[in-house]
């Protein structure tokens, strides 16, 4: 395994308080190697990081390798060429596992208990989640900016975050939609929508339009049959560009359908907008339901305001009766768990899924639990 895959998401995370940039643009982890069952790496310091900036960006990675690497891990603190005494300890244990830390930064200071929380990597006076500064910037002219979200894949979420954006359409709001999703763009399709957009006089990307949504989508930039094969860094600095490169001009909501999972996509757009609130897409049977949990917590922990769970593919009407393919109950029960309002349960229909495929969204034939969706959001947002 390439260390660096491991260290390069892990230190995208944590910013440097010295140059504001994160811990692995600013080339603080060097040295990267894997030796049996030890992942070792350098955090090379500068003079003027203190005993505890170097504490917490070494805490704050450590934690971020929790979850990829379960081995142990030997991290050198450096400060400007001076080698510094190994620091070892489990990722598990730093994340507030089981586990021991036997080493110590003589550098200046000792290293502080871990956290509790290991989304808040760097928490402290003036840090925000990972690390880094928040310095959320509201997008001129529009006026609620809401993120469709679900923990894994292949639970409708773009067919709800699409019909969403048309049903407030439909009802005569002035709506934008992005897709989020940089590995795997759906909008182009969903919508009917394709071509180059083009700049402004401002060197502003224009959105393109379609059934009177303005969309914007790596789907429009690069070709359908070209894989996406990127870094984290280039993620979230294309996610960055959606938001202040391209003119959603005057919009009342603007619909942001995001990646499965709770990564560099959704943490960039949680830092660099304020979010109205988000939306949990799942289906009925526990397997999803474990993985929308994660999108929930997501949320709460970044402090994101909860609109709601709907549940997709709820039920299936035959001759009458309704039967539940995928279990029964599932989406109510999460909503009840986190008081939150459950938004709408959407059939399984063949037609919902024929209407995505051909680019024209349910809502617009009248489907009544989009448009109930669509109403229910404008009034607990309203523009």
């Amino acid at each position: 395994m390439d260390p660096l895959t491991l260290l390069e998401p892990a230190a995208t995370r944590v910013r440097d308080p010295l140059t504001g940039r994160s811990a692995w643009l600013a080339g603080l982890i060097q040295d990267a190697r894997i030796e049996g069952d030890i992942l070792r790496f350098t955090l090379a310091c500068k003079k003027e990081h203190s005993a505890d900036d170097r504490a917490r960006i070494r805490e704050a990675v450590l934690r971020n390798l929790a979850d990829a690497w379960k081995g142990e891990v030997a991290c050198t603190v450096r400060v400007e060429g001076i080698a510094k005494p190994p620091m070892a300890a489990t990722a598990a244990a730093a994340a507030g596992g089981h586990g021991h830390d036997h080493g110590h930064d003589h550098g200046g200071g000792s290293t502080p208990g871990p956290k509790k929380d290991a989304v808040r990597g760097m928490s402290g006076p003036g840090i925000q989640p990972h690390g880094g500064p928040i310095a959320k910037a509201p997008l001129p002219g529009v006026k609620h900016i809401v993120a469709v979200a679900s923990g894994k894949g292949g639970v409708g979420k773009s067919t709800v975050a699409t019909n969403l954006a048309v049903g407030l359409a439909e009802a005569g709001y002035s709506v934008g939609l992005l897709d989020a999703d940089i590995y795997g763009p759906s909008l182009p399709l969903m919508m009917h929508v394709t071509g180059k957009p083009l700049a402004n006089a401002d060197k502003k990307i224009i959105p393109l339009v379609a059934h009177g949504v303005k969309c914007m989508s790596i789907g429009f930039l690069v070709d359908d049959k070209e894989p996406i094969i990127w870094r984290g860094p280039m993620v979230m600095g294309v996610i960055n560009q959606f938001f202040k490169d391209v003119d959603w001009g005057a919009t009342d909501y603007l619909i942001i359908d995001l990646p499965p999972g709770t990564g560099d996509a959704q943490l960039t757009m949680v830092q660099a907008v304020p979010l109205s609130g988000g939306i949990i897409v799942t289906t009925p049977q526990p397997v999803a339901l474990l993985d929308a949990v994660r999108g929930l917590e997501m949320f709460r922990k970044l402090d994101v305001p909860l609109l709601g769970v709907v549940e997709n593919m709820s039920y299936y009407d035959v001759g009458g009766a309704r039967l539940h393919p995928f279990g029964e109950g599932g989406g109510k029960r999460l909503a009840e768990e986190y008081k939150v309002e459950l938004l709408g349960q959407v059939p399984l229909r063949d037609g919902i899924r024929a209407a995505g495929d051909a680019g024209r969204p349910a809502v617009l034939d009248g489907d009544p639990v989009f448009n109930a969706l669509a109403r229910r959001i404008s009034e607990m947002l309203p523009a």
